[in-house]
């Protein structure tokens, strides 16, 4: 038995075992009190991972999880089914909060918002789902850190039409070890067939997904089904918006979007600036580039814009010339001082950072504060209903004085 302290990063919540040591306690909520059962770590061990298996006093944000799948020992992908929308919200506003003072002194207010779901809140909102087929085909998803399969018929967070593709609960063909299933904006969803290492059989169908205009009107974007895009269909359009009224970009202003992939927010940004301003869009992906290629030709043709396929921080070593304005929307590992100090030296006066990990961006911020720039807001969005996960945008300015 123990009494569970702070929710932490990473889905769970922070306990300390009789000994001393600390355990970290999934399926828990701060300041209840649980049994636990011990899935990682030893006596020789620093600290231990734990299953929170009985409640003996629960918290006031915790409810029955709706999925059955969820708990210990099942599917690993949902860390806060236990929890209110309400108190899914609170905890990850807690996170977002101390990550960015703990690793970037940042003592400002950081407001979180939840995103509409197509289904009851926090459910049916993922509209792109991989899942692994075992040794009978039938799909499964991953136990909690671990390659064990848990078979599903349903996954409550995926969009009808996701789990309606995915012919959950039905084996597939022989040679297929996985499926990635895609609801885009437009269209029926489509499966892509996986085999070994993860190599797509077949061809890769194109999707259309939608980014917005600055007037809020939805453009087309084709890519890949398997191209990133953002699995909460709410999404794009919240942070395209978010971030364009945050940067006011005006016509003839210069501006960089760094990890750009399909466009998602260079197509916007483009129209913004208009024919007499100009783009640099980076991004390591040729694919991703070709479609934001396509995206620009089709909606914002007149606009200069330069995209580079290759790595952002030697792009921006060897780029000549400043910006205005810059949006930098980085993976999960964040951005890294040498791009938060290209972009401090470029003469932007302001800039988004769109983060999908508060860790990454509180390191990140943390070097743009010793760079001279200032955060001036923090908006965090929940975007990832029953998951520990969120969306972050921080909007940060040059230094004054």
């Amino acid at each position: 038995m123990v009494e569970v302290g702070e929710v932490a990063h990473g889905g769970h919540c922070v306990a300390r075992m009789p000994d001393g040591r600390v355990v970290f306690v999934r399926h828990a909520l701060p300041g209840e009190q649980v049994e636990l059962l011990v899935t990682e770590g030893g006596s020789d061990s620093r600290f231990l991972r734990a299953d929170a298996v009985r409640v003996l006093r629960a918290a006031p944000g915790r409810r029955e999880a709706p999925c059955r799948f969820s708990g210990p020992g099942g599917c690993g992908g949902c860390d806060f089914q236990h929890a209110t929308p309400e108190a899914q919200l609170e905890l990850k506003q807690q996170v977002l909060t101390d990550q960015l003072r703990r690793l970037a002194g940042y003592e400002g207010p950081v407001e979180m918002r939840a995103l509409e779901t197509q289904g009851p809140a926090g459910l049916r909102w993922r509209t792109r789902v991989e899942f692994t087929l075992g040794a009978d085909g039938v799909p499964g998803l991953r136990r909690h850190r671990s390659h064990e399969l848990v078979p599903v018929d349903d996954c409550l967070i995926a969009t009808e039409a996701v789990v309606g593709a995915a012919g959950l609960g039905r084996p597939r063909g022989a040679g297929v070890t996985g499926i990635d299933v895609v609801a885009p904006a437009v269209g029926d969803a489509v499966v892509v067939e996986l085999g070994h290492r993860g190599r797509v059989l077949g061809s890769e169908p194109v999707v259309q997904e939608q980014t917005v205009s600055p007037e809020g009107e939805p453009l087309a974007v084709h890519l890949g089904a398997r191209g990133f895009w953002q699995a909460h269909p709410a999404a794009v359009p919240t942070y395209v918006q978010h971030v364009l009224a945050e940067l006011d970009p005006r016509p003839g202003e210069r501006v960089w979007d760094l990890f750009s992939g399909s466009g998602a927010f260079t197509v916007p940004l483009a129209l913004a600036v208009g024919a007499t301003g100009e783009v640099l869009a980076v991004e390591g992906s040729e694919p991703a580039v070709d479609a934001c290629a396509a995206a620009l030709e089709e909606h914002a043709p007149h606009t200069v814009a330069d995209l580079v396929v290759g790595d952002v921080a030697e792009t921006l070593a060897r780029w000549e010339g400043g910006t205005d304005l810059v949006v930098l929307d980085p993976p999960r590992t964040g951005a890294g001082p040498a791009v938060v100090e290209a972009v401090a030296a470029s003469g932007a006066s302001r800039i988004a950072y769109v983060a999908c990990d508060p860790a990454a961006l509180g390191r990140d911020l943390g070097h743009a504060r010793q760079a001279g720039l200032e955060v001036e807001r923090v908006v965090g969005f929940d975007a990832f209903g029953t998951t520990h996960h969120l969306e972050a945008i921080a909007t940060l300015r040059r230094a004054r004085g």
